[in-house]
């Protein structure tokens, strides 16, 4: 049974509603308790964690796979450029303006319609779990991380995230890492000292031109990007301390601890990695989920940005609508059509997956 119009247009709605309220990480309250009530209203059991908001499947069988919806509800600040109000959701024509619409307010309000759309459904070998976590743009402790070992067993899942309804099966994870180059003050007039910054940008050449000997087949090489610089207190004084941050993009070719130990092996400066938690992720080509996807023409790719699925210890596909493009930019906007297109594609995919457990419980 196709998802009928009518519940289209009450996702969009929904969306509208969220996009209205602003939902920062670490601060949305108010988004939880409009996704709280809105389960209620459909008499929907809710529960709620801090900022985490799941519902789950009317009578769920421990003998059938558990699938985790999962999207975000809190957004990043708005950045400067914007031409419209970010919290008034404009609709011109198929547009719909508003911080959140595209990252990841669509995937959300979509996930939720599905749920709900399969919850009134019985006779189906699939338990479903539907979640709306806090702190995704930050990766915060009170987000998805706080609140899966509170959802029971799960055996794999999606993550909605704009990515133009095709399957990210594999993420790149992260870590950012301080580097401190040490050296000795002196007088810059004289052959004093010992520069610390020389010996920073010794490093930083290392890791600029650095290429590792591991490559992933879907997520490509390892990236390092160093993105800030610190040092010297005064033009005089040879500086005896130079600070600078590192990103690196990590693929399934190398844990984060293996690229941190590699990178302190090779440099003079003292590399810490703030943290080792996001690592890269994805999902078996031969996974029934990605299967299931295959058989319906949905194309899959590898992702260099990252989502909650690098907090998930189960195969997570990324997927969602809207364009990556647009996250976190002034006037973000997502189209009513790739709503409904999403909703619809969703269910396809669901409805295939379906399928196949009930040929393979026959």
């Amino acid at each position: 049974m196709p998802v009928k119009s009518i519940i289209k247009k009450e996702a969009i709605q929904l969306l509208q509603a969220l996009i209205a309220i602003p939902s920062f990480s670490k601060t949305e309250d108010e988004t939880a308790e409009m996704l709280q009530d809105f389960f209620i209203k459909k008499n929907v059991p809710v529960q709620r964690h801090l900022n985490n908001i799941w519902v789950t499947s009317q009578n769920p069988n421990p003998e059938f796979p558990t699938l985790l919806l999962n999207s975000h509800h809190d957004t990043v600040k708005p950045v400067t450029g914007w031409q419209r109000d970010p919290f008034e959701p404009t609709i011109e024509k198929d547009i719909l303006y508003g911080l959140g619409s595209n990252d990841a307010g669509a995937s959300l309000v979509s996930l939720a319609t599905i749920f709900l759309h399969f919850y009134y459904q019985e006779n189906i070998p699939l338990n479903l779990i539907f979640l709306a976590s806090a702190e995704e743009e930050i990766s915060g402790k009170n987000g998805v991380e706080a609140v899966l070992s509170k959802l029971g067993k799960i055996d794999f899942g999606i993550v909605g995230e704009p990515t133009e309804m095709k399957m990210a099966v594999a993420e790149k994870g992260l870590m950012v890492i301080d580097g401190i180059a040490a050296g000795k003050a002196g007088h810059a007039a004289r052959n004093e000292g010992d520069n610390a910054i020389y010996h920073a940008l010794r490093d930083i050449d290392f890791l600029k031109n650095l290429t590792f000997e591991k490559t992933s087949p879907v997520l490509g090489p390892t990236k390092i990007s160093v993105t800030q610089i610190e040092a010297g207190t005064q033009h005089n004084v040879v500086p005896d301390q130079c600070k600078f941050v590192v990103d690196v993009r990590t693929t399934e070719a190398y844990s984060n601890t293996e690229v941190l130990d590699l990178l302190n092996k090779n440099t003079y400066s003292t590399l810490t990695a703030r943290s080792v938690r996001l690592e890269p992720s994805g999902i078996s080509a031969q996974h029934p989920l990605v299967q299931a996807g295959k058989r319906l023409g949905i194309s899959t790719f590898g992702s260099s940005t990252l989502s909650d699925q690098a907090l998930m210890p189960y195969p997570t596909l990324k997927m969602g609508p809207g364009n990556s493009n647009r996250s976190h930019t002034a006037d973000e906007y997502i189209l009513l059509s790739e709503i409904e297109n999403g909703i619809d594609i969703y269910h396809q995919l669901l409805s295939e997956l379906i399928s196949f457990y009930k040929k393979q419980s026959l």
